[in-house]
């Protein structure tokens, strides 16, 4: 069993950032695509992230007692499971950002957290594990919370089922894609470190944009949209390696409960900072107690603690 460092307040504000840094990233991400198509601007995600992460994976000592990772790697399952996990975590990518292209950062980060909710359930279908009374309230919440935000847009999504729609349905499978790398990560952290699997994910990711990316464009991109190019490939890798290290210091449920905030940083920030562009969701009475319901059921299952019997 992990033990936590009890540096409290460190790891609240590691946390913090975290959910700060993912709160802005759809916002980043729709200000680059406005100029690049989104298997480009995804192409730049991992790049960035791979050239950023490698020097340091390749000049740090390894445990002595750890086998050199591509050893490591030449065992079959291992290398499967890598595989895998790196299809899934690209396919996540892939599908959020489609899914965003089609809808408002808003509705694109209150649907991804769908994906913490799945791994839990995860745990039911595939582990045999049983939820507490209150984790399965915080689920209905959660539920509740995306049927009132989504209210106004009942229209788009579940009968004509046009570009938001789509985009809605896209996010929600890349929340499903992300469960099952959830799921293979874990598996492979038994014999690899996160930085270890995460600098592979990112190369393949790399290789998998690369025959779709489309550099035409690039000569038509502000100096704030390269600027945005560069947070959006650092912030995968500053907000993982904050999430990492809060780990450390605080409970992996407390992380997971200032993790929920994430959906109000991005509504926030898009309508009280105007962005050129940017279209938002309508804000109503209805909408916003949608959305604290959403982050309040999410907060309320992972403070909860699971059923013992």
């Amino acid at each position: 069993m992990s033990r936590v460092s009890g540096r409290w307040k460190f790891g609240l504000l590691l946390a913090l950032t975290t959910a700060i840094l993912w709160g802005v990233l759809p916002i980043a991400l729709k200000g680059v695509m406005q100029t690049l198509d989104p298997a480009t601007t995804t192409f730049f995600r991992f790049v960035l992230a791979a050239l950023l992460l490698t020097p340091y994976i390749l000049l740090r000592r390894g445990h002595p007692s750890r086998t050199p990772l591509f050893r490591r790697l030449q065992a079959p399952r291992s290398l499967f499971q890598m595989l895998a996990a790196g299809g899934l975590l690209a396919a996540n990518y892939a599908l959020y950002i489609s899914g965003l292209e089609r809808t408002t950062a808003e509705a694109a980060q209150l649907v991804i957290q769908a994906a913490p909710m799945l791994l839990l359930l995860s745990g039911v279908w595939f582990f045999g594990e049983r939820l507490s009374r209150r984790q399965w309230l915080g689920f209905f919440a959660f539920v509740t919370g995306l049927g009132l935000f989504f209210y106004p847009r009942f229209y788009d999504v579940f009968v004509a089922v046009n570009a938001y729609g789509i985009g809605i349905m896209l996010v929600l499978t890349a929340a499903l894609m992300w469960t099952g790398y959830a799921i293979m990560q874990k598996l492979l952290l038994q014999q690899f470190s996160s930085q270890e699997t995460m600098v592979i994910f990112y190369w393949l990711g790399t290789l998998a944009f690369l025959p779709f990316s489309d550099f035409s464009a690039l000569p038509q991109l502000s100096n704030m949209q390269w600027l945005l190019i560069v947070f959006c490939g650092l912030n995968t890798l500053i907000g993982y390696g904050s999430f990492a290290e809060a780990m450390a210091h605080i409970e992996a449920s407390k992380v997971s409960a200032i993790l929920a905030l994430t959906p109000l940083v991005t509504v926030s920030i898009a309508h009280l900072i105007p962005f050129e562009g940017l279209a938002v969701e309508p804000i109503t009475a209805l909408t916003l107690c949608g959305a604290a319901l959403v982050v309040g059921g999410s907060m309320l299952t992972s403070l909860s603690k699971p059923d013992q019997r």
